[in-house]
């Protein structure tokens, strides 16, 4: 009678920890969308662009780490308020995320694009966007505008103009999810 408690007991709990499993990957399985847009939860638009170092970047997809993706411009008065905060949180979380910092490069001249990266001494990807496709297909209506993407290829933020503390948050958040 002892022996068939024990294998009922076994099989209870094999059976409990299979449904355990199967509902955890349902879960999995619905939390990611499928499809791509330029909004919060959704699949990041995947491009490709020219860096000013002449290497192709990529934007979209799974990847090793998370990414944030800034949208600037030369000429921007925010985004050079922006910059020293970006290279700060590069700095700072080296090595746990990739930024790319896409140039909306139709309203921008190139020798203004080298004097702000060089002034600014970005450390990170500067992407050329030449015909703004790819700014018009993140909606970006105002700059500077960032993307958090997470590692799954998911936006989960879009972000204007924060302050250095606020912007830390936001990616000791998305980092935290990793």
């Amino acid at each position: 009678m002892k022996k068939n408690l024990i294998v009922i007991a076994f099989v209870v709990l094999l059976a409990g920890f299979a449904i355990y499993q199967n509902v955890r990957n349902e879960d999995k399985q619905t939390l990611m969308p499928s499809e791509q847009a330029a909004k919060v939860n959704f699949l990041a638009p995947s491009f490709t662009l020219q860096g000013l170092d002449g290497k192709d970047y990529s934007v979209g997809g799974p990847r090793e780490k998370p990414m944030f993706v800034n949208f600037w411009a030369s000429w921007c008065g925010p985004c050079e308020g922006e910059a020293p905060d970006l290279v700060n949180l590069y700095k700072k979380y080296e090595g746990k995320f990739d930024l790319y910092a896409v140039n909306v490069t139709p309203g921008d001249k190139m020798d203004n694009i080298k004097k702000f990266v060089d002034t600014y001494q970005y450390p990170f990807p500067v992407l050329l966007d030449k015909q703004g496709a790819n700014a018009d297909t993140y909606n970006v209506i105002a700059i500077p505008t960032s993307f958090l993407i997470d590692k799954n290829g998911v936006i989960r933020e879009i972000i204007h103009v924060l302050s250095p503390k606020e912007l830390d948050k936001k990616m000791a958040s998305l980092l935290k999810e990793e």
